[in-house]
């Protein structure tokens, strides 16, 4: 099943509307669904009562492409609680905390998230301030859902001695086309709206999954511990028609951690509701979040930016080296860009050969021969390194994980390798791929989000505190499943274009 779009109504498409006012609905809303409901100003006041009562956001995020949606905050790439009361200082801040948990088996991310989380709320504690986390996760459902949750959920527990009164599950990532509408998740595929369980992601070999209904699919990925029925929701029809106050109604009634659905297909329909939250939070009540990336903009209150340009990124001229691209994700819309870049581009590349790295007798070699090849290419122009195209599946969830890791620690090696060349500009595509060679390829420990290339989609990240040779070179964080067969193409031409 699928619903078909108009160009002009896909999301991400939405204008940046500042007066209260009532909107065609979209053609992927249900069919009498009321019009969205743009109410003036509502980014400024979620921002004036964060600051007012102190909040701040800390956004664990389970790789590092989920500040896709915003700019002017902080990643910070380490485990440190002294980062992340550097990055929280001030009154309203956002942070987001690469916990790579995505690339981890499930008993090591319940270990690494439930120890952030409780370094997080002993911050609150000790310096008096409310702490809202939230659990960042794909926004095509793929990641460890129910044992992070939990996790954090165990260290506010064991931290204030009480746990949370809900859960709220917003997956959307508008800009990317994933929205959420009759309790059921959808996914953009060309100019049609598919629900997400009959994707390709929900045959991921590590996360893969059935259902499309949220309230479905929590009952599922929990084994049934989580029933259906008892699955809360904040509907359309609730925020558009009975706005802030509708949802802060809902919120007030929730309870004993119960997970609240969260419908949305704009992000004024994710103001509406984080102003309705913040009324309950007034109150008393407390609430974790499990998110896509754009529920985060609306939490904090972000305004959009336009689209960064060469121009804002090397406000001076353009870089002073050529361009590292390094090519980790293996979905199908990854493979279609890196044929399209080289199509267009016609840059040299070199290839890391997955099966070759998995052989213990000829890993080393390989992983030398590469690196030097990558550093010679590199001080002549800019190259793309990229691993095998065919996908090598372990046989069973962990094993997967095991062998994208053991990939992922030959890139960071010849990563560093190149680096003696001094890229001017450093791309990676994929998830762990990013993680990996922005922590241990680059030493990447906080970094400034300047903004996104694309609306919604490619943030470029300038290093604060990295490895020599790496503080300001600029990091671009490309996610594996978003942007078209010529976005990659397109960054480079355009970066080329700086130069």
């Amino acid at each position: 099943m699928s619903v078909p779009l108009a160009p002009s109504d896909l999301p991400g498409a939405e204008d940046d509307r500042n007066a209260q006012s009532m909107t065609p609905s979209a053609p992927h809303d249900p069919v009498g669904a009321p019009r969205p409901l743009v109410l003036e100003h509502a980014r400024a006041e979620i921002r004036r009562l964060r600051a007012e009562a102190g909040r701040r956001i800390a956004v664990l995020d389970d790789d590092p492409t989920g500040s896709q949606t915003v700019h002017a905050v902080e990643v910070v790439t380490v485990l440190d609680e002294a980062e992340y009361a550097a990055a929280l200082a001030d009154p309203g801040s956002t942070a987001f905390i690469l916990t790579n948990t995505r690339s981890l088996a499930e008993h090591s991310a319940v270990e690494v998230t439930g120890d952030v989380a409780h370094a997080l709320f002993r911050l609150g504690e000790r310096q008096g301030f409310p702490v809202d986390v939230v659990s960042r996760s794909d926004s095509t459902l793929r990641g460890h859902v129910l044992a992070e949750v939990r996790a954090i959920d165990a260290a506010q527990r064991a931290v204030t001695g009480s746990g949370f009164d809900g859960i709220l599950l917003a997956p959307g990532y508008f800009d990317a086309g994933r929205v959420t509408s009759g309790d059921v998740h959808w996914a953009r595929d060309g100019d049609a709206l598919v629900p997400v369980g009959e994707t390709e992601f929900a045959t991921d070999a590590t996360f893969g999954y059935r259902s499309s209904d949220l309230k479905e699919f929590l009952s599922e990925k929990s084994g049934g511990s989580v029933a259906s029925h008892e699955v809360r929701s904040i509907g359309l029809e609730d925020i558009r028609v009975g706005g802030p106050e509708r949802v802060t109604q809902i919120l007030e009634d929730v309870s004993d951690g119960a997970f609240v659905v969260v419908n949305g297909t704009e992000y004024s329909d994710y103001e509406i509701v984080v102003l309705g939250l913040l009324r309950a939070e007034a109150a008393g009540k407390t609430f974790l979040h499990r998110t896509g990336p754009s529920f985060v903009r609306a939490l904090a209150g972000i305004e959009p930016r336009a689209p960064l340009t060469a121009a804002d990124i090397w406000p001076s001229g353009g870089p002073s080296g050529h361009g590292l691209i390094v090519i980790g994700s293996h979905v199908g819309l990854t493979s279609r860009q890196v044929g399209a870049a080289q199509q267009r581009c016609g840059l040299p590349d070199v290839e890391l050969d997955v099966p070759t790295l998995l052989d213990p007798q000829r890993r080393d070699e390989h992983i030398a021969e590469v690196g030097a090849r990558l550093a010679e290419a590199l001080r002549l122009s800019t190259v793309m390194l990229f691993t095998s195209r065919a996908v090598r599946q372990g046989s069973d969830a962990d094993d997967s994980l095991a062998i994208s890791r053991s990939v992922s620690s030959a890139v960071v090696e010849v990563v560093r390798a190149a680096l003696p060349a001094r890229p001017g500009w450093v791309l990676a595509k994929g998830g762990i791929t990013s993680h990996d060679v922005a922590v241990h390829g680059l030493g990447i420990r906080r970094a400034q989000v300047l903004g996104q290339l694309f609306p919604g989609v490619v943030s470029v990240l300038e290093p604060v505190e990295a490895a020599a040779g790496a503080v300001g070179v600029p990091y671009v964080v490309f996610a594996g499943n978003v942007g078209d067969e010529n976005t990659l193409a397109d960054i480079i031409e355009s970066f080329s274009q700086g130069s």
